[in-house]
Order: structure tokens, then C-alpha cells, then sequence
């Protein structure tokens, strides 16, 4: 299997600046030289026998052996953040890998099988699996800011001990220019972080093509009728919530010899321009005229929590007559009927 990552990038906000071309190496390092490294140790006073010293050790640093890159070889890329894109999960990051901590059994099952798809999509092989463990073959990464290609093999692992529903991704196996060799602490902690991200933004993308489908189904179904408003008063009452019907209403008013001049969310006002289609358009729709002069109006739309009131107005605010609304109110239902069987 040979994932690039440069192809995934976007997908996980990973990103490298176009315009940075000084190579892998500069962006991994400081901009600046290391002479530093060449300082000559610090050399004790040598004192006069009637001198008094006026040394402090408040900043001495203690003499020791310490662990970690100098130099050329200090990595100053930010650290890898796994994306929050599962509602409710918590992160846990250790020696090994990232593991993600669920709230229902529901997100667990979702993201396992979320991971199972990327790994057909991207023909990613794998040398062994079972119902709760996956453990990948070499997967290689074209990143810009390394300097050979690398590769990664991972165990997946899911869990649902004792009410914990936890995901797993560990990294197990590391190579660099298609030689094995041990992995370090920060480049383990990266590309696991980097594999997990993968699967949450395959899991992210598939959450939300749901919620456009689920959103396109109620679109679809608004049911029409009269109503009355808190005052008592005749409005139309669409069967949908006032986010979802204000997208499909100039749609609809489109349909009906409505032209839409503005609109205010805020304000729930749509001015329009009606001017009444001929009558064999009304015979195709199968309802009688909509009893309104051609000139502007302006509908009033209210948010009444799953539904939505509509009424119309003159441009001077005059409500136009119970009758007028007792037209409009079939031939919205035709319409959008008509739309959902085109």
C-alpha cells in the first residue's frame, strides 16, 4: 500500500505553505545557524586570596546528562492536535498511540466501521484482523517536510469493558527511505496522531453527507395548512423548522409567480414582486388562482419551534385578507408537492 500523504493533507488540516521551497530540512529547523553549539564550556574564577566572590548560582544550570535532540536536529514543527470531530469523544495520548474514548457503543461502532471503509478505499493491506483488532501492512507518507518517504504500520484496537467505549490507533513498526529502523518519540507521537486523524475526518465527512440527506428529506416533506398565530390571528403554517423552510421558500415562491427582491433572516421578512402566471399554469397545478393583485407584498415569517407561521403584507404593513392566505395556502402545498415529484 502506498497512501500519499500529500493527497489526504487537506482532509486533516495538515497542511505545508506553497510558497516555502528551501526543502524538507528548512522546515523542520530554526532559521538561524547553530553556532551556539561551538560555546566553550563556562571556566570557574580564578580569585584573588583577599577577594570576595560575587557569584550567585541562582541560574546555574545542573550538570547532567540529558535526553534529547540539539541543534540541526531540534524538530520547531508544531506538535500534531488530534481533531475534535467526534461529539462528546475525549483524546488520551501516551508512549504508544491515541486512544479515543466514546460516550455511546453507537460512535464506537460508527468510527470502527468508518476505519474499515478507508481501508478499502485506499487498498491499505492488512497482515492480521479480527472483530476488535487491525493491524495495517507499510503505509507510506510523501510528506514535504521529511526528507525520504515514510512508512508506518499500525494496530487498531476497539474496547467496550465495563461501560468505556475506547478506539485505539498505535503505532508498531517505522521506516524511512524504505529502511526499518526504531522510531523516535516525536515522529511516534505525529504520524499516530496523523492516522488517527484520518479516520476522524473519513468519520466527520460521512456524519455530515448524512445530515445533508437527512436535511434534503425533511425539506422535502412540508406539510401546509392554516393556522393561527399566538394573537389569534390567520397565517399560513408550514410543518417545518423556520431554518429548514426559509432555504426552500424562494424555491417555492418561484414556482408561483413570486419574485424575490430581499430577504432578512433576522427579521423574518421576504419581499417579493407577485405577478399571477396565465390560467393554464393553474389547471397543471391543479388549484384555483392565488386571490392576490400583482404588485409587492411582503411575507412575514415566525419561528414557532418546529413549525413556521407565514403571513403576507402590503408595503405599507396592511395584512392582506383571511381569504388571500386561504388561497396561498393549497397552492404552496401543490407546489412543493409538484418539486418533490420532479
Amino acid at each position: 500500500m502506498n497512501y500519499k500523504y500529500k493527497l489526504v493533507a487537506a482532509a486533516v488540516a495538515v497542511v505545508t505553505l506553497a510558497g516555502c521551497s528551501d526543502g524538507a530540512e528548512r522546515r523542520r529547523q530554526a532559521n538561524q545557524d547553530f553556532n551556539y553549539l561551538n560555546t566553550q564550556p563556562l571556566e570557574s574564577w580564578t580569585l584573588p586570596s583577599d577577594a570576595q566572590s560575587g557569584q550567585v548560582s541562582d541560574y546555574d544550570i545542573p550538570a547532567g546528562e540529558y535526553q534529547g535532540a540539539i541543534g540541526s536536529g531540534v524538530d520547531i514543527r508544531p506538535p500534531q492536535q488530534v481533531l475534535a470531530l467526534i461529539p462528546g469523544a475525549r483524546a488520551l495520548r501516551d508512549n504508544d498511540g491515541v486512544t479515543l474514548v466514546m460516550v455511546k457503543q453507537e460512535d464506537l461502532t460508527d468510527v470502527w466501521s468508518v476505519t474499515r471503509k478507508l481501508i478499502a478505499e485506499q487498498n491499505i493491506a492488512l497482515r492480521s484482523q479480527s472483530a476488535d483488532v487491525l493491524e495495517t501492512d507499510w503505509i507510506s507518507w510523501n510528506n514535504e517536510d521529511e526528507d525520504t518517504e515514510i512508512g508506518s504500520r499500525y494496530r487498531i484496537e476497539k474496547s467496550a469493558d465495563g461501560g468505556r467505549y475506547s478506539y485505539r490507533i498505535m503505532l508498531v513498526d517505522w521506516r524511512e527511505g524504505g529502511v526499518e529502523q526504531t522510531v523516535s518519540v516525536e515522529n511516534k507521537e505525529r504520524y499516530s496522531i496523523l492516522m488517527t486523524n484520518l479516520v476522524t475526518s473519513r468519520y466527520d465527512e460521512q456524519e455530515r453527507e448524512q445530515a445533508r440527506l437527512r436535511a434534503q428529506e425533511l425539506i422535502k416533506q412540508i406539510p401546509i395548512s392554516m393556522g393561527q398565530d399566538r394573537s389569534g390571528l390567520p397565517v399560513i403554517i408550514a410543518r417545518a423548522p423556520y431554518n429548514v423552510f426559509w432555504e426552500r421558500l424562494p424555491e417555492v415562491l418561484g414556482q408561483l409567480g413570486f419574485t424575490v427582491e430581499g430577504r432578512n433572516r433576522s427579521q423574518g421578512v421576504v419581499e417579493v414582486q407577485f405577478k399571477s402566471p396565465e390560467d393554464e399554469f393553474w389547471a397543471d397545478l391543479g388549484t384555483q388562482p392565488i386571490e392576490l393583485e400583482n404588485r409587492a407584498y411582503n411575507l412575514q415569517l415566525g419561528d414557532l419551534g418546529n413549525r413556521t407561521s407565514i403571513n403576507i403584507t402590503d408595503t405599507d404593513g396592511k395584512p392582506v385578507t383571511e381569504q388571500a392566505l386561504n388561497s396561498l395556502a393549497p397552492v404552496m402545498a401543490a407546489a412543493i408537492e409538484r418539486a418533490n415529484q420532479g
